[in-house]
C-alpha cells in the first residue's frame, strides 16, 4: 500500500496491513532428536504462571499458554513436559526470590500457545526463546518462515529465516557451556510460527537462564513493531526483510535496563480506527486484539497471570490521527479510557506510561497528545495513581527515515533513551548496560 501524507503537518503514519497471512506450515512436524529441547506438553499445564486455565479480566476461561518467565523442560521423547523449575508469580505478580533448582528447560519470553503437543505457537513481535546448553553447536526447528535475531553467548549472529527444517545457528563452538537466544523480528501480520525445538548435536540442554526481575510490556503499532527500521530511506515499502523488532526503541530500552519485554504491536492499528479507515466503520483496532495470544485468532485469549510487568508502555494514536477522517476527541478519549481500564484490570500493580510518536507533527500531534492526556487524567480522577504520560520527540529529518517514513535505527535509539529516562524517573530503574 503506498503511503501518502494527509497534509503538511503530517510527517507520516503507520500502515495498515490489508491481508492477514497465516504462514504456519501444515502436516506433521519432524520429531527432534533426544538432545533437542522442544515445545510444550499440551493443555495439561501452563508456563510462567498458574497451572491450567485461569480467568482473564473479563471473567472468561483462558486457554493454557506459555510466556513471561516461563520455561519448558526437556523430556526424553523430545516433546518435554512442563518443567519443575517454572517460576510462578507470587501475590501481586512478583517473581519469588527463591525457587526450586531449575531443571533443563527453554525459557520463553512473550505470548505462546501451548495447546499443540508438537510445540508452542506464537506471532507477536519480539517473542523469544532462550536456552543454556553444553556442546559445540546449536540448531533450531521452527515453522512459519519468519525472521529472527539470533544471539549466541551474548553476540548477535546473522539473522535466521526459518525453513521448517533444522536450521543451524552456530557451529564450531568451544566445548563447554553456551547460551542461545532467538527473537522474532517480524510482526504478527506476517503469520504464526511454531517452535519445534533446539538441537545441540551431541550436547545437552541445561537449566534456563534466569528471568530478570524487571518486566515491560509495550502496546503499539508499526513504530513499536519495527516497521522499516532497517530500510535505506523513506522510499522503500514494507517488507519482512527490513523489519527488526530487536532494534526497536522498546527492545533497546529493555536491554539497557535489564528487563524482559513483551511487545503487543501491529502495523496500522489505532485506538478507535486503523490507518485509512473511516471511524464509523473501523474493523479490529488494537483494543480488539490486545488480549490475544495469537492475534489473528479471536478465540485465543491470553492468561495475564503468566506475565505481570511493572511497566506498561502504550504508544498508540498515530493511525487514528494520520489520514483523512479522524475520530472526534470524545470518541478517541472514551476508547483510550476503556483501553486503560482493561490494562489496569490485567495489571493491577503496573505503572502505565502513555505516549504517541514520533511520526505525527503539528495539529495532529497536539490533538493526539491532548486527547491522551485527557484520558489519563480521567483515570487519575477515578483513583488510578499509577498512570501517566511522557513525550517522544518528533522525528528529526537529520536522523533519517526507515521505510515509508518510519523511524530509522537512529530515531529508535533516541526514543530508547527517552523511554529509559522515563523508566528511571518513574520506577527508579537505572541502566545496567
Amino acid at each position: 500500500m503506498p503511503r501518502s501524507q494527509r497534509r503538511a503537518t503530517i510527517v507520516t503514519t503507520a500502515m495498515l496491513m490489508a491481508v492477514l497471512c497465516s504462514c504456519s506450515e501444515s502436516g506433521e512436524p519432524e520429531a527432534p532428536p533426544p538432545a533437542s529441547a522442544a515445545g510444550a506438553a499440551g493443555t495439561t499445564g501452563s508456563v510462567g504462571g498458574d497451572d491450567g486455565a485461569s480467568l482473564d479480566p473479563n471473567g472468561t476461561e483462558a486457554p493454557v499458554a506459555a510466556g513471561g518467565s516461563g520455561a519448558l523442560g526437556a523430556g526424553e521423547s523430545g516433546t518435554p513436559p512442563v518443567s519443575g523449575g517454572v517460576q510462578e508469580p507470587a501475590p501481586g505478580g512478583k517473581t519469588p526470590a527463591t525457587t526450586t533448582p531449575a531443571a533443563p528447560a527453554v525459557r520463553f519470553v512473550g505470548r505462546f500457545d501451548t495447546s499443540d503437543p508438537a510445540g508452542p505457537r506464537f506471532a507477536w513481535s519480539g517473542s523469544g526463546m532462550l536456552a543454556r546448553f553444553s556442546g559445540t553447536s546449536v540448531g533450531v526447528r521452527l515453522t512459519g518462515n519468519q525472521q529472527y535475531t539470533v544471539v549466541v553467548d551474548g553476540v548477535v549472529q546473522p539473522k535466521l529465516i526459518s525453513t521448517g527444517n533444522l536450521d543451524s545457528l552456530a557451529t564450531g563452538l568451544a566445548a563447554g557451556e553456551h547460551s542461545v537466544e532467538l527473537y522474532r523480528r517480524t510482526e504478527a501480520s506476517q503469520g504464526e510460527a511454531q517452535f519445534l525445538g533446539f538441537d545441540f548435536g551431541g550436547g545437552a540442554l541445561l537449566a534456563p537462564p534466569p528471568a530478570p526481575e524487571r518486566r515491560i510490556e509495550i502496546i503499539g503499532d508499526s513504530i513499536s513493531a519495527g516497521y522499516g527500521d532497517e530500510g535505506a530511506d523513506m522510499n522503500c515499502p514494507f517488507s519482512a526483510d527490513t523489519e527488526n523488532h530487536y532494534l526497536t526503541y522498546g527492545a533497546i530500552a529493555a536491554r539497557n535496563v535489564g528487563a524482559d519485554l513483551v511487545t503487543v504491536a501491529w502495523s496500522g492499528r489505532g485506538v478507535v480506527c486503523n490507518y485509512g479507515d473511516d471511524p464509523t466503520s473501523c474493523d479490529d483496532p488494537m483494543p480488539t486484539v490486545v488480549d490475544r495470544i495469537l492475534p489473528a485468532q479471536d478465540g485465543s485469549t491470553w492468561n495475564f497471570a503468566l506475565y505481570q510487568p511493572q511497566a506498561v508502555v502504550i504508544n498508540l494514536g498515530t493511525n487514528d490521527f494520520s489520514t483523512t477522517v479522524d475520530p472526534t476527541n470524545a470518541e478517541f478519549e472514551a476508547a483510550y479510557v476503556t483501553l486503560l481500564e482493561r490494562v489496569r484490570a490485567a495489571y493491577p500493580d503496573a505503572t502505565i506510561l502513555c505516549t504517541v510518536g514520533p511520526l505525527l507533527s503539528g495539529t495532529d500531534l497536539a490533538t493526539a497528545r491532548a486527547s491522551i492526556t485527557n484520558a489519563v487524567q480521567a483515570r487519575v480522577g477515578a483513583g488510578d495513581e499509577k498512570v501517566g504520560t511522557f513525550e517522544l520527540a518528533e522525528t528529526n529529518p537529520a536522523d533519517g527515515y526507515g521505510c515509508d517514513w518510519h523511524p530509522s535505527q537512529r530515531t529508535h535509539q533516541i526514543m530508547a533513551e527517552t523511554l529509559g529516562a522515563t523508566l528511571q524517573r518513574e520506577l527508579g530503574w537505572a541502566p545496567v548496560n
